[in-house]
């Protein structure tokens, strides 16, 4: 995988990233800002003067929407390669939040509010190993409405116990 070949503009948008980002880069733009101020009386602060820099900042800041939102999404691919491997890894993850970026955003906050809840729970918790996960959340869930069911069966059956005995 190391070895891939890119694109061209794979590498350029690689190249562009890193310089843009740069110390160098920002003193240069700082540069052509003082440069354009300081010729600012030469050109009697001319609509001409003024159109430059208008024009190329704008042309500039177009250019770079973009650029930063390729960078954005290839960084934002990779955080999420890596958390589903670690999720993948550990035994006591929840493996459905495995591409947990694909859901809804009402699916996101219905687990967004379990994690509240599950949060609220951990407070309580008297030690910190004690861990929950959304899975093992469910299963508890499961286990205590298979319980109350149980117990309000048992209930409705001694009551209907006692009505036949009456």
């Amino acid at each position: 995988m190391a070895g891939k070949k890119e694109n061209l503009f794979e590498r350029f948008s690689n190249w562009a990233t890193q310089a843009t980002g740069s110390s160098a880069a920002f003193i240069m733009a700082l540069t052509v800002v003082f440069v354009w101020a300081v010729t600012g009386p030469v050109f009697r602060y001319s609509d001409t003067w003024q159109l430059v820099i208008n024009t190329g900042t704008t042309i500039i800041t177009f250019l770079m929407v973009f650029l930063i939102q390729k960078s954005q999404n290839k960084d934002s691919r990779a955080i999420h390669l890596k958390l589903n491997e670690l999720i993948a890894a550990h035994e006591g993850a929840s493996n459905r939040m495995v591409n947990i970026e694909d859901l809804s955003e009402d699916e996101l906050k219905q687990i967004h509010q379990f994690y509240v809840k599950l949060s609220a729970l951990a407070k309580n918790e008297k030690s910190l190993g004690c861990t929950h996960t959304y899975d093992a959340a469910e299963e508890n869930h499961s286990k205590k409405t298979e319980r109350d069911n149980n117990y309000m069966k048992r209930v409705n059956e001694r009551k209907n116990h006692r009505k036949q005995s009456n």
